[in-house]
């Protein structure tokens, strides 16, 4: 099969990236580590640490998990915290002690969490105090060996860290009680481990690195094994992209996307520590005050987000009169940016706001416009270094250039599978071609572009939730007789949830069905809008058509759907 189109991109645009440069995570965390040496890597809240450090420290980490925890090549280790200075040496110690990393959101409820934990099968967790209280609930239901326990202050030192834990605990409240006896501290194991012995384990590009949980219409989080090879491939993919406009050892970025989601974890950790790049870590971004003062502390160069955060910033007049001359690159992800938004962006900061697309499958980046001023807003730009895309119709067949068809990808970057579920993979892969699930198409300039979600499944700032999770926990209110859930557009974040309901009892409200929904959904799960209906549109064998329903809803409310087309 040819791709006529992929001589639009010339070499010094879309080059080939050499596998052969690192042989594992682990090597390129090391090489890079060394190599900046006393070069400032992380800061986090005033306190920052070097590469050294973090080489010491995530060795020790990983001496600890091997002596202690009785960590083995592919055992898996999950991690549950925000943007902090522990995450970067907890997630390198896991990778250097040879466990896959399980990346866990720390917002999601107990059964959220239990599924994931049982699913991946994860021997140790790593976990923030704030989100313990949820761990004691369903522990029980895991294979957990060591609970391994972090406070936000731990890495910030001396009397700092230790007025912000008591702050986060006493003052602001954040840390529901809970009981885990049987739980270490973090700051223990990290003392312990450096005097232990390290092994370094035999990790090739083929063994699995990550465990990244994703979902799909089915509503079932899946585990999709990223490999080493996945992850080098993407993190070169993006480091020959940034290349003609970042300098190596000189740049600042801004990350405020979560380490846990695979956008931050590939773009701004991996492909930035090979950069030798100073990461900024915001903890929480939805403090806009606190958030827009670290970065005027930091004259930045890149800074990468969703659509939402860009938007949030604008209209902050405290970031409008930031000094931006130092700003290089600004990317946007995870959902589409708005026209709109990324005009302002130009204005107010002086640099493009750039569009990529991609998939937690994908590791995730598959296309993005290029950095060279040759964007095309609207589009999703072009495919990255070693990577094919290609438009199909239902029957797998590559429509005619310009027609509609689903996005199907290949290249290095590409998952090994979901774990545990291959018929989930089947029905994902076709032989090394990953089909996204969205419908786009290749415009002439040789630019693609996302025309509609194929999948059902509902993208909340970045986030995907999926209908049939949504439509279950709405079903356990003793009150709802039928549930269908659809997303529908919201200027502030892509989409949010509505659910269409029938009732049981008459007396049911919508502030009865969102308050019911807390106990088993986290915040950007739930629904935003609820509408009562006498009756719910179905097929013939009974499934409830989410298509009419939103057809329905376009005819309903066509000022909600107006801005979307």
């Amino acid at each position: 099969m040819t791709y006529p189109w992929l001589s639009l991109y010339p070499k010094e645009v879309n080059p080939t990236i050499d596998l052969s440069e690192y042989d594992s995570v682990m090597d390129l965390l090391e090489k890079s580590l060394q190599k900046w040496g006393d070069k400032t890597a992380f800061i986090n809240m005033g306190k920052s640490l070097s590469f050294a450090q973090v080489d010491k420290l995530s060795k020790q980490f990983a001496a600890y998990l091997q002596n202690e925890c009785g960590v083995k090549k592919g055992d898996r280790v999950a991690i549950q915290m925000p943007n902090c200075l522990q995450y970067p040496v907890i997630m390198f110690g896991a990778v250097r002690a040879g466990a896959i990393v399980v990346n866990t959101n720390p917002l999601y409820t107990p059964g959220e969490m239990a599924h994931q934990f049982k699913d991946s099968g994860a021997k140790v967790l790593i976990i923030m105090a704030n989100f313990a209280s949820n761990l004691e609930k369903i522990l029980d239901q895991t294979k957990i060996e060591t609970v391994i326990i972090t406070k936000l202050g731990d890495m910030l030192g001396g009397l700092k860290g230790g007025i912000v834990n008591f702050v986060v605990k006493n003052v602001k409240k954040m840390v529901p009680s809970y009981s885990l006896p049987q739980a270490r501290s973090f700051k223990s194991c990290l003392s312990a481990g450096a005097s232990m012995s390290y092994t370094r384990p035999d990790i090739d590009l083929e063994d699995v690195a990550f465990l990244q949980y994703t979902g799909g219409t089915t509503g079932v989080s899946k585990g999709a094994m990223l490999s080493n090879k996945n992850i080098i491939a993407n993190m070169l993919q993006i480091f020959e992209w940034k290349k003609p406009c970042l300098e190596e050892g000189i740049e600042t970025v801004i990350t405020a996307l979560p380490l846990y989601h695979i956008f931050a974890l590939t773009v701004n950790c991996l492909a930035m520590l090979k950069l030798g790049a100073v990461n900024i870590l915001i903890v929480n971004p939805r403090d806009m005050k606190a958030f827009i003062g670290e970065m005027k502390k930091y004259p930045f160069s890149v800074i990468t987000g969703v659509n939402t955060l860009f938007n949030g910033l604008l209209n902050q007049e405290a970031f409008r009169a930031l000094d931006h001359t130092a700003l290089k690159v600004s990317v946007g992800g995870g959902m589409a940016v708005q026209k709109a938004v990324a005009e302002e962006w130009l204005k107010v900061t002086g640099c493009t706001l750039v569009e990529g697309y991609g998939l937690t499958e994908s590791s995730p980046v598959l296309t993005c416009n290029p950095t060279d001023g040759s964007l095309q807003l609207g589009t999703i730009g072009i495919p990255v270094s070693s990577t094919e895309i290609s438009i199909r119709d239902d029957d797998g067949n590559e429509v005619p250039d310009g027609e509609p068809g689903e996005i199907w990808g290949r290249g290095p970057q590409v998952m090994k599978g979901y774990w545990e579920r291959p018929e989930a993979t089947a029905a994902t892969m076709s032989g090394d071609w990953l089909k996204t699930g969205d419908v786009g198409q290749l415009i002439e300039t040789g630019f693609f572009k996302i025309v509609d979600r194929k999948k059902e499944m509902v993208c909340v700032s970045g986030f995907n939730v999926y209908p049939n999770e949504v439509e279950e926990a709405i079903s356990k209110n003793p009150r709802v007789l039928e549930v269908g859930v659809i997303g529908v557009p919201d200027p502030r974040s892509t989409e949010v949830v509505k659910a269409f309901v029938v009732k049981k009892d008459p007396s049911l409200t919508e502030e009865d069905v969102i308050e019911h929904t807390k106990e088993f959904l986290t915040g950007y799960k739930r629904p935003k809008k609820v509408e009562f209906v006498d009756e719910l549109p179905k097929s013939n064998v009974g499934k409830i058509l989410r298509r009419l329903l939103k057809e329905a809803d376009q005819k309903n409310h066509p000022e909600v759907w107006k801005e979307q087309g």
